[in-house]
């Protein structure tokens, strides 16, 4: 099985999708049209029997499906054969999308039942790794990281790792929605949509989760 090459900073994962002889047998040109496609374009392709267009779709979302995975397991490895999974379960049911939803919505949606899935078998505690994307998970914010101190270090270390575990015992509802709107930025309504539940829904699991997590912070306040 083929390996993607690891990019500076972004994890990968097997991919059975790419064979050499495919990219060799393409064109320039047709390459090019297909990193242009749309994703329903792309899906069309891959209903007929186009192996490439799924390979683009495997391209274009694989860094998403990973970091969603690496949310629920905390575990690269786990993580990587998470997303495998969803991919292999995408490939084998692509035939059944119908386009009531958009592929974003549809695979995501695999994505996420894939991870519940796993934790549901697992139920295991999640490893006491420190994240650094945990930091700011409750206020996100857009100014530029300053250098820490080590004592500011050591306390950012103590309140990741305080927000981690927390996630963990929440309901998975509650950390579903969470981890969509606050590590992948998507919308209530997106959320709502992959959840399959209404927006008001998804607000609600929402403030739950925020409030958990407040509480499990009091002692830093």
């Amino acid at each position: 099985m083929a390996c993607l090459q690891a990019a500076a900073g972004v994890e990968t994962f097997p991919r059975p999708f790419l064979s050499p002889s495919s990219v060799s047998e393409t064109t320039k040109g047709r390459e090019n049209r297909l990193s242009n496609s749309g994703d329903e374009e792309l899906v069309a392709l891959a209903q007929t029997g186009d192996r490439r267009a799924f390979e683009e779709l495997v391209e274009r979302h694989q860094r998403k499906a990973y970091h969603i995975a690496f949310g629920f397991a905390r575990d690269r490895e786990e993580a990587k054969d998470l997303s495998q999974e969803a991919f292999l379960k995408a490939f084998s049911y692509l035939k059944k999308f119908d386009g009531r939803s958009s592929f974003y919505t549809w695979f995501y949606r695999i994505v996420v039942n894939v991870c519940l899935d796993f934790k549901r078998r697992s139920k295991r505690t999640a490893a006491d790794e420190f994240d650094e994307n945990l930091e700011n998970q409750l206020e996100p914010s857009h100014e530029p990281a300053r250098p820490l101190s080590p004592d500011q270090h050591v306390l950012a270390g103590q309140i990741s790792r305080k927000i981690d575990a927390a996630l963990q015992t929440l309901p998975a509802k509650q950390k579903t929605a969470f981890m969509l709107k606050n590590q992948q930025g998507l919308s209530i309504k997106e959320i709502a949509e992959l959840m399959e539940t209404a927006e008001g829904t998804v607000k609600v699991h929402l403030h739950r989760a925020v409030t958990a997590l407040r509480h499990s912070l009091a002692e830093f306040a």
